[in-house]
């Protein structure tokens, strides 16, 4: 099941509405100006995983609950069968399928990020609190955290603090598959 930015976009509005905040409020929790928070909450942009997080974190609801509009209802364990994770479509660039979307309470998000090639030359790069665990299991990517550009190839992982503007670009003109776990 993938779940649309739009869909996204309306039920975070009502989330906010719902929870009394303005959305000079989301704005700088998201640290965008007024008018960028606005661009995403209207649908026109794609939101980034990592203001998703800071969204769900401040409203205190669970990723599953602004992707869904549901509550995770398993508390002992989570399966998820090869290529059913919660698909979310965000930008032609990546796709994310949270892996462990019907556990509730999670401490951590772990998602499986495909990343398309593509020509654009510049990696688009986000912030958030936190921190990420990536280990590539197919493929390889440029990984730019901050002022440092590694290379990552399958089998290899990083672990780094997510205050640091990161993003990534697959090489080779091959998808690249990653596990990304975010802390």
């Amino acid at each position: 099941m993938a779940i649309k930015n739009s869909e996204i976009a309306q039920r975070l509005r009502a989330i906010r509405l719902l929870s009394d905040v303005e959305t000079s409020e989301m704005a700088r929790v998201t640290e965008l100006t007024e008018e960028e928070y606005l661009k995403m909450e209207n649908g026109e942009v794609p939101i980034p995983v990592s203001i998703l997080l800071d969204v769900c974190d401040y409203l205190k609801i669970s990723m599953t609950e602004l992707l869904t509009g549901d509550t995770a209802k398993l508390h002992t364990y989570s399966f998820v069968k090869k290529g059913h994770g919660l698909g979310v479509e965000r930008t032609k660039a990546y796709r994310y399928d949270n892996l462990a979307f019907n556990f509730i309470d999670r401490k951590v998000e772990p998602l499986l990020v495909t990343v398309d090639p593509n020509d654009d030359p510049n990696i688009h790069t986000n912030s958030h609190t936190g921190q990420e665990f990536h280990y590539c299991l197919e493929g390889s990517f440029l990984l730019q955290i901050g002022d440092h550009t590694l290379t990552v190839c399958e089998g290899d992982s990083v672990y780094f603090d997510s205050h640091y503007p990161h993003g990534m670009k697959a090489l080779n003109g091959k998808c690249a598959k990653i596990l990304v776990v975010t802390i």
